[in-house]
């Protein structure tokens, strides 16, 4: 993809969240709140939370005890995560990290109890960003540690309309979407075992994903 558009699609979301910082609502993601049971499960008490956006899951997890490392790469969306924090007296399960995650993760090896993400799978990321994303999750990543994550699929309206980007990218409304088939998931698994896949719809339009739950080889 061309880096230009990329750029712009930073652009784009910083003015989204700008001009509507509740954007995705308040309330937690259906993912987060699956995810947050498979934490509590596996005994998981620190994560890190990948595109964190406006900190919806974020907050839900701090005020359920899971400290958050929150990632995003959207300097108004960290600011509004700080804000939050702040408001709730959570700074002592959150911290946050301007970041590109199509850069090296700034872990050690095996350090990592749990990893997160909602939808940043799908953002305007070429196949080979996600794959080396996914890689440098398992990197860091313990032993057994687990990697949920959440992607819209190619059941989704949005699938192959708009504009095309690039294989199974398309762009509508400004968001370009990178979209995936169990298949594609399934090519994600080196250094990982699949625990689950499942569908489920997320919002009014309604956005149809997968939630995927990953456990790292032993």
């Amino acid at each position: 993809m061309d880096n230009n558009i990329l750029d712009k699609q930073s652009q784009h979301w910083e003015k989204n969240f700008l001009s509507k910082p509740e954007m995705f609502g308040l309330e937690p993601s259906k993912s987060a709140i699956k995810a947050l049971k498979v934490f509590k499960k596996e005994n998981i008490t620190k994560i890190i939370e990948l595109g964190a956006g406006l900190g919806r899951d974020t907050i839900f997890f701090a005020k359920n005890s899971i400290k958050v490392e929150a990632f995003d790469y959207s300097i108004s969306a960290v600011n509004i995560i700080k804000k939050k924090v702040e408001e709730n007296n959570l700074s002592e399960f959150v911290s946050t990290k301007i970041f590109d995650i199509r850069k090296k993760l700034p872990f050690k090896n095996n350090l990592i109890q749990g990893c997160y993400s909602h939808m940043l799978y799908c953002m305007a990321l070429t196949n080979l960003d996600i794959e080396n994303l996914n890689n440098e999750i398992c990197r860091v990543l313990k032993p057994n540690g687990i990697n949920i994550y959440t992607v819209r699929h190619t059941n989704d309206a949005d699938y192959k309309n708009g504009i095309n980007r690039g294989k199974d990218l398309y762009e509508n409304d400004g968001f370009i979407v990178n979209f995936f088939s169990k298949k594609k998931i399934i090519n994600l698994l080196k250094g990982f075992k699949n625990e689950t896949i499942e569908n489920f719809e997320e919002g009014t339009f309604p956005r149809k994903l997968f939630y995927v739950q990953n456990k790292k080889l032993g």
